[in-house]
């Protein structure tokens, strides 16, 4: 953090980033990215960068390194190669960085309320939506979009995309807000393959190791028009798209945030606790992980070289988050403090 350098003003599609002064940054090749998504139309997303090795925590590194906002509810990030893909919800842009300076390389403009991002190649992406009925294919080379797939049956109105894995040359899609079903998509024709019906609003979903399927859903909202449910864990043969196994929550309990380890030998969520167990395994677990503490666990991720788990705590949703990091046991290691309402994790 060394050289200033003062950038000019930028529009993006509806908002208007204004630009500052700008810093220099050069970080290790690993390490985790914090998003730390803000409050709806406070335009107050930021994104955090964590050194495990060292504990080195470097907080609102977009605007540090670029000199302007990075906009209105951060919402996701994925890594393909040594650029970052940041998905900023409710600006409708998603902004591409150097991994390691955190500096612009471009941005997708355009987008209706745009959810995460799935590589297919070096020359194709999908983006998921909320409120659209369209999986949207872009070019990441240019930046721009090139086309889109239709849902069947799904209209503007409630329309919603969510998270994506792929095995093979298919893509799996949950269709969370006011849907039931997660889609296939077969990513060289760009057409739906096979649609599954698993419960309603599934959101997280997640490859284990034997190739399967896991998927939660988060039972919809009582007093939503759609109806409520009791939550769902279910395991999917993903070649034949059936369903293999089903757990059920208690039906006012909000299980989210599903996730594999490196080895893909074993499930991690929250639902008010953190909870694991093997992908192997004939119960859910009796017993948490991690036990809450006042807390309001928001996001999670897992080292894919250690195993440590790291949990963001959304604290009140107004003030910094907190993100705890525990070893594979559940033993807490370190706090830090990030921006509000830490949300979402990329490994670099």
């Amino acid at each position: 953090m060394v050289h200033t350098a003062v950038l000019t003003a930028s529009l993006c599609g509806c908002m208007k980033w204004d630009y500052e002064i700008s810093e220099e940054f050069n970080v290790p090749a690993g390490g985790l990215f914090i998003i730390n998504e803000g409050n709806f139309q406070y335009g107050n997303g930021t994104l955090s960068f964590y050194n495990p090795d060292n504990g080195d925590l470097l907080n609102e590194i977009f605007i540090k390194a670029n000199g302007f906002k990075l906009g209105d509810v951060a919402q996701s990030m994925t890594i393909h190669g040594d650029t970052g893909w940041i998905v900023v919800n409710n600006s409708h842009v998603i902004f591409a960085i150097d991994t390691d300076t955190f500096k612009e390389k471009g941005r997708v403009v355009d987008l209706i309320s745009p959810r995460y991002i799935h590589f297919v190649s070096d020359d194709k992406a999908y983006v998921t939506q909320l409120w659209d009925n369209r999986i949207y294919i872009i070019n990441p080379r240019t930046y721009s979009i090139t086309g889109y797939i239709h849902v069947p049956g799904m209209t503007m109105e409630t329309g919603s995309t969510e998270q994506m894995v792929q095995c093979d040359k298919y893509v799996y899609v949950t269709c969370w807000s006011y849907q039931n079903s997660i889609l296939k998509i077969d990513s060289e024709t760009d057409e739906i393959a096979a649609k599954l019906e698993v419960g309603k609003q599934p959101r997280s979903i997640a490859l284990d190791c034997h190739g399967k399927l896991w998927v939660m859903t988060d039972g919809g909202l009582e007093g939503s028009p759609y109806g409520s449910e009791e939550p769902r864990l279910l395991r999917i043969d993903p070649d034949k798209m059936v369903i293999e196994r089903l757990w059920t929550f208690d039906e006012y309990s909000s299980p989210r945030e599903l996730q594999t380890n490196g080895s893909g030998d074993r499930i991690y969520w929250i639902n008010d606790d953190v909870w694991s167990m093997s992908v192997d395994a004939d119960d859910l677990p009796e017993m948490p992980l991690i036990a809450s503490k006042g807390t309001i666990y928001y996001g999670l991720t897992i080292s894919p070289e250690s195993g440590e788990v790291y949990v963001a705590d959304a604290i009140d949703y107004m003030q910094p988050g907190t993100i705890y990091r525990y070893d594979a046991q559940g033993n807490l290691i370190s706090e830090f403090s990030t921006g509000v309402t830490p949300s979402a994790f990329a490994w670099k």
